[in-house]
């Protein structure tokens, strides 16, 4: 192994491992807000107005919207984590501090995704946990269900480095998670299957991206879903991949860490 490529090696490690402890050593930040979020959504819309909704999909109405509830806990904290360690990172100029080491900005950039996919799928099971103390949670195609939990996280992680490198402030990444993502997520068929909904908007619903998602997500648990789980599978991953591109040619040009 080449000097080279054990300084990226070990400062890939290094970075990734700050990254992670950035968010493990603050669970009340992390892991308790999605917490008492979802049992809130669980407790309202799964069990409250479960009771008085018939079968969706065929199965029971709490059982339809926990795939898309582990979809918005998975994205939402992913990007969130990521744009807000760029962010942060930008603001109190410690991020300088990794641009101008030895590392490659594809290993910096990977670090930052790695990291903060990996907070996504965390909160992701954390909420079919949650789910499970409401209702009762199989899994009927795991392989999906791995591959579309990972490949969502990597993807959202993806966007929030360039969120975080885009924002000018603070207010700037709150209005990205909670007035476009979030809002994607809820019209994205989460609370309601797409053949209840008038035959031009099944069609305008399918410009969302956030369809496939929370389709193939409902794909591994249910083994139900209204698009083409495989293709979804296969869009996202080359989408996720030019996202990642992107995020590294960011960064190589200086986009945002540069005054």
């Amino acid at each position: 192994m080449s000097t080279s490529t054990e300084v990226d090696l070990t400062g890939f490690i290094t970075l990734l491992r700050r990254e992670t402890l950035r968010f493990i050593r603050r669970p009340r930040n992390t892991f308790v807000p999605p917490f008492i979020t979802n049992v809130l959504y669980f407790s309202v819309f799964g069990v409250v107005l479960g009771e008085r909704i018939n079968l969706i999909a065929g199965v029971p109405y709490i059982l339809f919207i926990l795939p898309g509830l582990v979809v918005l806990g998975a994205i939402s904290n992913a990007f969130e984590n990521a744009s807000f360690s760029i962010f942060h990172g930008r603001w109190n100029r410690y991020i300088e501090e990794a641009v101008t080491s030895p590392l490659s900005y594809r290993t910096m950039v990977v670090a930052y995704v790695l990291s903060s996919a990996f907070r996504g799928v965390i909160v992701g099971i954390l909420v079919a946990l949650i789910g499970a103390f409401f209702t009762a949670v199989g899994v009927a195609q795991p392989a999906y269900l791995v591959a579309f939990g990972i490949v969502i996280s990597l993807l959202f992680a993806a966007l929030g480095v360039a969120g975080g490198l885009w924002a000018d402030d603070f207010d700037d990444l709150t209005m990205m998670n909670q007035f476009i993502l979030r809002p994607l997520v809820f019209f994205g068929g989460v609370f309601y299957s797409l053949n209840e909904l008038p035959v031009i908007l099944q069609q305008v619903s399918l410009l969302n991206p956030m369809i496939y998602m929370v389709n193939g997500v409902r794909f591994g648990f249910l083994g139900v879903s209204e698009v083409d789980p495989t293709q979804s599978l296969v869009v996202l991953v080359g989408l996720t991949a030019l996202v990642i591109i992107g995020d590294i040619v960011l960064f190589r040009r200086g986009y945002g860490l540069t005054e």
